[in-house]
């Protein structure tokens, strides 16, 4: 352990090379320093460095007496206040960032680092700074992720002043709450610093030893990307999978994605402008991938070969299955070993197993939320659902709506990843498992369940766990406005249900509402059928909810547009309102009944048409708000676009340069006939999830086909579909859109659309920052790609 010229004991009581280090010594230096020293007596190669000690830590904070300081600015904490949280953060990130380090702690950081520089035999190499806390990269870890990771830092003077950020760290608005909430004293918290030579990554990526997903133990699966690894472990690229068998290593699946983005170290990034990604704190910035690399697979046959024997040295070593991170560096194409830890997935689906899964399912909105379960068969029981319940029912339809408002989750026994129940659920951000098949049978109302819906389960009992929070469904307006968010040339629009979520939603970088759909004013402000309400002379109440409802949300976007979509129930979702059943009839398949504008243009409904018009009209007149526009859903001939056209005509609803009317490209007569729609509207918006169950005949509620694989936006014929519709549109001056799910969910879709020429994408609000983010990314190197291809071109006919 001899760093330096101090005695030994005195090093290696603050700095510890990582070559020195063992499993055994996680409580000095934390879980990720420990493995890999563990790592580097296996042989295999790891980046070289060094762990600054839990006790050095300690010592820092004795030294500068921070202790009473930052009790002190805890006292009196409001977990409920956002904004106490941050304050009490900053202030104590300030100190320690501001404090000094003693000087026998800071005399061994400069030594060690000295140490790497000769090690290496570089002048000043670039380094990561990672925090290991004591309870990470264990399979019981609770603390896991909380603490921050600096890469390719330079310099002894940046080094000490990242250290100190990874302390600052142990007090994230994230840490204290979550403190708090477990009563963890904060002051007992430590924390070790890994100071680490920076693997310049060609390739990188995580490698399981078994499958993560079926929980298979002669599997490995391997996950990479371009560039540096964050990519893959933060989610924001879809990266290519390969599974291969252990006893042969036969690749036995490849799945090769389009990898549009790659981080890279500064220095490599140099000389591309309009990059908006680069973070603040690290020499890192986020670039679109060479062309000829995007849909290339990222490893070779040999190189796979390579990460199985690698994986398999590690497994046997720790004795159970590992999840490993891992890079090939660009100068020497060698492997190194980044991480290992055990594997945690599958530990915690096992896990749920043991905690006794009541029910099975399909997880259609992620997070965990635990409470009394409610069973109710009939949206005529609504009055019975409590806040705080788990909502179970069979299917839910937009009449539902009030209820799931208040749910603590929701469990339905039908449906698959684009039902009712699944879309709002990820727009109210709670946790959503489908296609239970027999949830309604099994559980029973006031019984105490956990809903998982990330795993897809319905446990018995509380089961909290520091992940478990329903997902998000936006941030704050202090951190929106704290970004430098992109200008793209592809509008970004946001698809909303809710009025009332317009105000929480405002602030968030949107171009516009590309859908808004009427069916949640009807079925939660209304509640009545509108030929009930007619009959019962109650017409202007209908008109005045629509009205109230539409104005709240073009209000808060003014003056950007906001389409709104007349409404699109189907019959069995219409006879659930309050006289539905008198002028409804029965379907055997009310996804091709009688909807959208077959309802409209028939005598049994017209009039009920005109009331949703009449609405749309007082909005734009009376209210003088003329950024609403239409949208006439699930069109399938001409001939009744014409007669709905007409009927808004009589109402007043001129198509005009201020009025738009759309038509959603649901119905693939639409497509192959769009040169004629082309001349009824002014712009397309593509409705991928009906688009592709027509294309593709496959149920879009069937959990059985989701699971198979069959329902897929991406498949090749919906993405061919969508390229004829978006090139005829073009050839007519009109504008197309997408609306559906499909953007929200697959980064690699909106990337096709945006080469195709897409006009705008419309996605949930939880979506609009990232698909920003990614569409400039996109258009970014759709740019340099131009201008590679014209400076071939110049230098080809030697100009």
């Amino acid at each position: 352990m001899v760093l330096t010229n101090c005695e030994e004991n005195d090093a290696g009581k603050y700095v510890v090379e990582l070559q020195n280090l063992r499993n055994t010594d996680r409580g000095l230096v934390g879980g990720k320093n420990a493995s890999l020293g563990e790592l580097l007596s296996l042989g295999l190669l790891v980046p070289r460095g060094f762990a600054v000690t839990v006790a050095a830590y300690e010592s820092f904070i004795e030294f500068n007496k921070l202790d009473t300081k930052i009790q002190s600015i805890l006292q009196g904490l409001n977990l409920e206040s956002p904004s106490s949280l941050e304050e009490a953060s900053k202030a104590i990130m300030a100190l320690l960032e501001d404090a000094a380090y003693p000087p026998p702690v800071e005399q061994m950081i400069r030594s060690a680092y000295r140490n790497l520089v000769k090690t290496l035999g570089a002048q000043e190499p670039l380094v990561a700074v990672r925090s290991s806390a004591t309870a990470e990269d264990s399979a019981e870890a609770s603390f896991a992720g909380q603490q921050e990771t600096y890469l390719c830092v330079h310099g002894i003077d940046a080094i000490l002043q990242y250290i100190k950020k990874c302390y600052g760290s142990l007090f994230s608005p994230r840490a204290i709450a979550y403190r708090e909430e477990k009563g963890y004293p904060h002051l007992d918290m430590r924390l070790s610093v890994g100071v680490m030579q920076m693997v310049q990554s060609r390739v990188s990526g995580v490698c399981f030893t078994l499958d993560p997903v079926t929980g298979k133990r002669d599997l490995i699966v391997i996950e990479c990307c371009w560039g540096l690894g964050e990519m893959v472990v933060q989610g924001r690229v879809r990266p290519d999978r390969f599974v291969v068998e252990k006893a042969s290593g036969r690749v036995l699946e490849r799945h090769t994605a389009s990898k549009p983005l790659m981080m890279v170290r500064a220095a490599v990034a140099d000389g591309v402008q309009g990059i908006d990604a680069a973070s603040a704190d690290t020499l890192t910035r986020e670039v679109p991938v060479p062309a000829d690399l995007v849909e290339a697979p990222c490893l070779t046959d040999a190189q796979i070969q390579e990460l199985l024997r690698t994986a398999l040295t590690i497994e046997k070593h720790y004795g159970i299955p590992m999840d490993i991170e891992w890079a090939i560096d660009e100068e020497k194409n060698q492997l190194y070993v980044l991480q290992a830890r055990p594997e945690t997935v599958w530990s915690d689906r096992k896990a749920a197993s043991r905690r006794e899964v009541l029910v099975r399912g399909l997880g259609a909105s992620p997070g965990r939320a635990h409470g009394k379960v409610r069973v109710l068969l009939d949206v005529q029981n609504i009055s019975e659902f409590q806040p705080g319940e788990v909502l179970v029912t069979s299917m839910t339809t937009p009449d539902w709506v009030p209820a799931m408002r208040k749910a603590a989750a929701i469990v339905t026994d039908s449906g698959g990843m684009t039902a009712h129940a699944a879309i709002v659920s990820r727009e109210l951000g709670l946790p959503c498992v489908v296609g239970t098949g027999k949830a309604t049978e099994i559980l029973r109302s006031g019984q105490i369940v956990t809903v998982d819906g990330t795993l897809g389960v319905i446990l018995r009992g509380v089961h909290k766990a520091e992940e478990d929070t329903p997902p998000k469904a936006g941030i704050s307006a202090d951190a929106v406005a704290s970004m430098v968010l992109p200008i793209t040339a592809t509008r970004v629009y946001m698809n909303l249900g809710e009025p009332e979520k317009m105000q929480d939603l405002r602030h968030l970088p949107f171009d516009g509402i590309g859908l808004m759909r009427v069916e949640f004013i009807l079925a939660s402000w209304v509640g009545h059928h509108p030929m009930y309400i007619i009959e019962n002379k109650e017409e202007e109440m209908l008109v005045e909810k629509l009205a109230e409802g539409i104005s709240m949300v073009a209000q808060a976007a003014y003056p950007r547009p906001v389409i709104v979509r007349f409404s699109d129930f189907k019959t069995n979702e219409y006879r659930s309102l309050k006289g539905g059943e008198r002028y409804e009839i029965l379907e055997s398949n009310p996804m091709l009944g009688w909807r959208g504008v077959s309802r409209y243009v028939s005598a049994e409904y017209e009039a009920g048409f005109r009331l949703e018009c009449r609405a749309m009209k007082q909005v734009r007149d009376e209210q003088g708000l003329k950024n609403v526009w239409a949208m006439l859903p699930f069109a399938r001939t001409t001939w009744e676009v014409q007669r709905a056209l007409d009927l808004m005509r009589s109402e007043g609803l001129q198509r005009a340069s201020d009025f738009k009317v759309l038509l959603m490209a649901e119905v693939p007569s639409v497509v192959l006939l769009a040169r004629d729609f082309a001349q009824l509207c002014d712009g397309f918006s593509i409705g991928s999830n009906d688009l592709t169950q027509l294309l593709l005949g496959a149920d879009r509620d069937s959990p059985k086909l989701a699971t198979l694989g069959y329902f897929d936006e991406r498949d090749p014929a919906v993405k061919a579909a969508m390229r004829i519709l978006i090139e005829e549109a073009h050839r007519a001056n009109i504008t197309v859109s997408i609306c559906g799910q499909a953007p929200s969910v697959y980064p690699d879709l909106t990337e096709f659309l945006v080469r195709c020429g897409i006009d705008s994408v419309s996605v949930n609000p939880d979506a609009v920052i990232s698909t920003r983010k990614q569409i400039a990314s996109v258009e970014q190197k759709i740019l340099l790609e131009n201008a590679r291809r014209a400076l071939l071109e110049q230098h080809s006919t030697g100009r």
